[in-house]
């Protein structure tokens, strides 16, 4: 049984050995959501986690460092790969299947919106950053899940990196008969980078 699904961001950043203070206060909605969410999960107690991500080194680390910290059980990654958010979606709902009924699960699917929300970003400006960052929240929040997957198709110049991990996710709900519930906690991108905080289930 899944208990908890969440959206989380993986910027290195966010953690306090690598972020300034000044960082860190330009990131304050997101860390006060991290936060939050580290509460529920410790609150929810599930047997094991299973995080996506599209990044083998932080990826994985930053989310689990606020929401898993005080965390006992078993943790699955999966690492999302170049197919298609439709293709990942399908891959989590046949992993739904080898879920134990008998185990409570919490999922994190951790990435980043667009990279070029910025002209002094990492990755410059472009304008399907913004827009994809806008379409998929609103997408979200009115659970219109075949639309959000063919994102990438729309805003092709929108350099996200977690379309994929998020489809995954939204898949091991849909294979579970799970119905999403999402609930946007924070957005902001004050470095040109989209960062999302969100509970889907």
């Amino acid at each position: 049984m899944i208990k908890i699904a969440v959206i989380s961001p993986h910027a290195p950043i966010l953690l306090p050995e690598v972020g300034s203070d000044e960082d860190r206060d330009k990131v304050r909605k997101t860390l006060k959501s991290l936060r939050e969410l580290g509460e529920r999960f410790k609150e929810t107690k599930t047997d094991e986690i299973i995080i996506s991500s599209p990044h083998k080194d932080w990826g994985f680390d930053v989310p689990l460092f606020f929401l898993a910290k005080h965390f006992k059980g078993k943790i699955i990654s999966y690492l999302t790969g170049f197919e298609s958010p439709q293709e990942h979606f399908i891959i989590g709902q046949k992993m739904a299947q080898n879920l134990e009924k008998k185990k409570t699960y919490a999922l994190i699917a951790s990435g980043d919106l667009s990279h070029v929300l910025l002209k002094e970003g990492p990755y410059g400006y472009h304008y399907d950053g913004p827009k994809f960052d806008q379409e998929l929240i609103k997408l979200l929040k009115e659970k219109k899940v075949p639309e959000l997957l063919k994102l990438d198709e729309k805003f092709t110049q929108a350099a996200d990196c977690g379309l994929r991990s998020f489809a995954f996710v939204l898949g091991l709900l849909n294979g579970s008969d799970i119905e999403i519930n999402p609930k946007i906690l924070s957005y902001e991108g004050p470095f040109g980078v989209g960062y999302l905080v969100a509970r889907i289930v």
